[in-house]
């Protein structure tokens, strides 16, 4: 292959061709920082932020590459990943995944030592996800506390402590990439079944629906809840009131299951999680205090 042809392939195993994964890792992360510091954080530790999201996924896709090497060929949507061909060999995958990883962790060096500490889990969890499939018949639930770790991170290199808010936010967004993933689970479903592999959309059966929807309702309903613990006020509410907009137009995408617009809905989320930020943003600029 042509060195072009070489880069191609490692932008496609680490998916920066598909931006999307990392813009659900980040949202919830700056939802944290902004209101760990209740306005603009650090700017530091933003930059730090953003950079570690974009390794932390990348590595991520690498190793869900490696731990699905020979179920990829099997699922239509996967078969012509650079893994699933051979174009890139397992060995090479996982030593990207180690290099990136590492990388994010000297990134976060700077940082406070809770910080630093929070992320071993985080590693933990991200690089055990791929592998849960196999086992945990919600796999998705699983990626949630993965994806979910940015968010004590945040408050903890911010603050210095993670105090109870910051994990009633990480089970509401556990609640909402449920339920996200799920959509994004329904587009596999039928090579799912074949393979023998675990997927919430599996286990949820006939109420796969009615479960991605209760999932995006209690985490907007917890949102809420922090909303008011914080004082927020009506940018933040407005945007929840949107974001329940958006989940609707998600139901009438998914209703009859159909794989190309469950991945629509999935992509979708993206709008979710930015109209949520600009409501922290938005009240955090133009709130007047008493």
């Amino acid at each position: 292959m042509t060195f072009s042809e070489r880069l191609s392939a490692y932008i496609k195993l680490i998916r920066l061709d598909k931006p999307i994964g990392i813009l659900l890792l980040l949202w919830p992360t700056l939802w944290g920082l902004w209101l760990a510091a209740d306005g603009m954080p650090d700017l530091k530790i933003l930059v730090i932020f953003v950079l570690g999201t974009v390794l932390m996924r990348s590595a991520g896709c690498a190793i869900n590459d490696f731990a699905d090497r020979k179920i990829d060929p099997h699922v239509s949507r996967t078969r012509n990943r650079p893994l699933a061909t051979g174009i890139i060999s397992a060995r090479e995958a996982v030593l990207v995944a180690a290099g990136l990883s590492l990388c994010a962790f000297l990134l976060i060096l700077p940082l406070n030592l809770l910080t630093i500490l929070l992320s071993v889990p985080a590693l933990f969890l991200a690089a055990s996800y791929p592998f849960t499939k196999r086992f945990f018949a919600m796999p998705q639930a699983y990626l949630g506390m993965a994806f979910s770790f940015g968010i004590p991170m945040a408050f903890a290199a911010q603050t210095g402590e993670v105090p109870p808010l910051a994990w009633l936010l990480v089970l509401a967004n556990l609640f909402w990439v449920i339920a996200y993933d799920t959509e994004y689970a329904l587009v596999d479903r039928a090579d799912d079944l074949k393979i023998g592999i675990q997927t919430s959309a599996i286990t949820l059966g006939q109420f796969d629906v009615a479960g991605i929807i209760l999932c995006h309702l209690v985490f907007l309903g917890m949102l809420a809840y922090a909303g008011m613990l914080l004082q927020r006020g009506i940018w933040f509410y407005g945007a929840l009131l949107i974001a329940l907009g958006l989940v609707a137009m998600q139901y009438h995408m998914i209703r009859k299951r159909e794989p190309a617009r469950c991945f629509q809905a999935f992509l979708h989320n993206n709008r979710v999680g930015a109209v949520i930020f600009a409501g922290i943003l938005l009240d955090t600029l133009l709130r007047t205090d008493p």
